[in-house]
């Protein structure tokens, strides 16, 4: 009886496979011209466990596991961006007037990933964001391009014992609302960057930043606090 049920899971694994194939190599070309964006909001839901209202997706971008992506209202991917979902429970979700810019990749590397952006927040060309550890980005973010933010690291205690064959860590990552990361920041394993905070451009996040914080350098430091600037708006 398990082999018949492990048959059956495989089957339909394959039969979803080609669907998802043949639907995103039938609509990921079509130029906007002549519908493109209509026609793939059309397919697309077809795929995906959830898109919202007036969607706009490029020619171009390309999906991978489709049926543990979510899109909410008015979301943007842009031309050459990868949503890319490896293995059984792993989930991408876009909120509402959430931007992807070109070539940005988020890919959850294994199953059992969860990759959540909040809604309003802007992911700026060729950034990469992935798994295998959660990673949740907040409401009203700023990500400048080339950017990284990666929830794994490779374990290397052993000398001896190949670094591939020791494993990962995949503690996690939160960033929260209203952060601003610069040109080509790198937020690493573990890290939880507080609410408004603003990392300069080029810093290695390797340890958590308080809210609203400014931090820079390589590893990045926290250099001054925002919260004063924002108790007198407030007031």
């Amino acid at each position: 009886m398990s082999f018949i049920k492990t048959a059956k899971k495989l089957i339909r694994a394959k039969l979803i496979a080609a669907k998802e194939l043949s639907v995103t190599t039938c609509v990921d070309w079509i130029p906007e011209i002549v519908g493109g964006v209509f026609i793939r909001n059309f397919a697309y839901r077809l795929l995906f466990k959830k898109i919202g209202t007036s969607v706009y997706i490029q020619n171009g971008a390309k999906f991978f596991g489709t049926n543990g992506i979510e899109v909410g209202n008015e979301a943007y991917i842009a031309r050459g961006a990868n949503i890319i979902i490896r293995g059984r429970y792993s989930k991408v979700t876009l909120g509402n007037k959430v931007k992807l810019d070109i070539g940005v990749i988020i890919d959850s590397a294994t199953s059992n990933c969860s990759i959540s952006i909040d809604e309003n927040t802007f992911i700026g060309p060729y950034t990469c964001i992935g798994g295998p550890g959660p990673i949740k980005i907040g409401k009203y973010c700023l990500i400048a391009a080339h950017s990284g933010i990666i929830a794994n690291s490779h374990i290397f205690s052993d000398p001896i014992e190949m670094i591939r064959k020791q494993g990962l860590t995949r503690e996690g990552v939160v960033i929260g609302d209203n952060c601003w990361l610069g040109y080509g920041v790198k937020v690493l394993d573990g890290v939880t960057i507080g609410e408004g905070s603003v990392i300069g451009a080029g810093a290695v996040v390797t340890k958590d930043i308080p809210a609203y914080s400014v931090a820079v350098g390589i590893p990045a430091k926290v250099v001054r606090s925002r919260q004063r600037v924002e108790s007198h708006l407030v007031n």
